[in-house]
């Protein structure tokens, strides 16, 4: 079963753009991972400054040793000057539907 992480992030107001930035230079540091599928970043339109990235991940085993690998400690403080505040969402997919745009969207 895939596990997900989601975090929610408040970035420091004016800093927004460069943490875009400073997320997609990084972010080979998660998806190089062998047991990483994928990962997304979302801002949100109701929450001036904040942020989800979304993880998805082999198991949890494989996620918790890549949480304390040097790459991702290199990543993560690289992030953290930007963040104002946030919270961790470590989570079990149960179930997952694709709507019928899949293959059509982008």
């Amino acid at each position: 079963m895939t596990f997900r992480v989601m975090l929610r992030m408040e970035i420091e107001p004016g800093r927004e753009r460069a943490f875009e930035r400073v997320w997609r230079e990084g972010s080979d540091a998660v998806t190089g991972h062998p047991a990483n599928l994928g990962q997304s970043l979302a801002r949100a339109t109701a929450e001036e400054g904040t942020y989800y990235i979304v993880s998805d991940w082999l198991d949890e085993a494989r996620f918790r040793e890549f949480e304390n690998s040097p790459a991702h400690l290199e990543h993560r403080a690289k992030l953290h000057p930007f963040r104002r505040a946030g919270s961790f969402h470590p989570m079990e997919m149960v179930a997952h539907v694709e709507g019928r745009a899949v293959g059509r969207a982008r």
